[in-house]
């Protein structure tokens, strides 16, 4: 597919501008855009990009957004908060979007927060099994594996790693959960683990790194537990704050990502491309031809 000529920048008071240099008349479009920081720009230039092109009278536009911004507010935790998911899933649809592609939800009900506009929940985790089965997997020699879940909310990511693990050859594995005790939001306590960990090579599996801190004391727990060795995987590296500090301390000896979202310079980590996850389902996208037979 060819690469559209489009300028996006800013006037001199700050606002956004846009400008499409060739015709999109009866054209499938696929705008890529990660609502990453700084979300509200990139936000507000996706959100324009998409209206410039319907007034342009573009055949239909697909939303490829890799990491989906405002995904972990989700739910109101308090009195008089907005359900931040669920108004930018609203924004997109009045833009004109016809369809979303995301790549790990924080959340999967997001997909429910669309109400006429299908979204295609991808996963990175497929893409970065391969990797540590190639790289990482062969220094564990016969030890077993523990995939680890950082939370109660992602044990079904957990199991469907382990799953594709198996698939891949990788036996002698085994699920276990992290159940963290807050003592104010952000700030974690303590921390307990649900699971046989002792002796075995853990794997941290999650959506998103943002400041490491849980993350990084999941690692110390698990080790302080008898484990062999912890590493990480998650799909969206933020790595904000301190994290880079953090993780550059901390016992992992694995930290994968994938690249979701603009590396950060000097990132401690593998950066894995998520490109095929969109590549295979473009062109069934824009001939309207189900994703079933494409789907890994």
């Amino acid at each position: 597919m060819p690469l559209m000529q489009a300028t996006v920048g800013r006037f001199s008071d700050g606002e956004v501008s846009v400008q499409l240099k060739e015709s999109v008349r009866n054209v499938h479009i696929f705008v890529i855009q990660s609502t990453c920081p700084p979300v509200n720009e990139n936000l507000v230039e996706l959100f324009f990009m998409i209206r410039c092109l319907r007034r342009a009278s573009a055949k239909t536009v697909t939303a490829i957004i890799p990491y989906f911004g405002y995904a972990r507010q989700d739910r109101k935790t308090q009195a008089r908060v907005p359900i931040s998911a669920s108004d930018v899933a609203m924004m997109l649809e009045s833009a004109g979007t016809d369809r979303v592609l995301a790549v790990d939800l924080h959340c999967g009900q997001i997909q429910g927060f669309f109400h006429h506009t299908p979204v295609d929940n991808l996963t990175a985790l497929r893409d970065i099994a391969p990797y540590l089965v190639r790289e990482v997997i062969p220094n564990f020699k016969d030890d077993p594996i523990c995939i680890v879940s950082p939370d109660a909310g992602g044990v079904a990511r957990a199991k469907l790693f382990m799953e594709v693990l198996g698939k891949l050859g990788v036996c002698n594995l085994s699920l276990a959960i992290t159940v963290k005790h807050r003592s104010s939001p952000g700030v974690v306590e303590g921390m307990n683990v649900v699971g046989e960990i002792e002796g075995k090579h853990c794997i941290i599996v999650d959506d998103m790194i943002d400041t490491a801190g849980t993350l990084c004391k999941s690692a110390d727990t698990l080790m302080e537990m008898g484990a062999k060795s912890v590493l990480a995987c998650a799909t969206h590296g933020l790595f904000n704050g301190s994290a880079l500090e953090r993780i550059e301390k901390s016992v992992m000896s694995h930290v994968i990502v994938a690249d979701t979202i603009p590396a950060k310079k000097n990132a401690p980590s593998k950066i894995k491309s998520v490109s095929s996850l969109f590549e295979v389902r473009m062109t069934p996208v824009a001939q309207r031809i189900s994703l079933a037979d494409v789907q890994p």
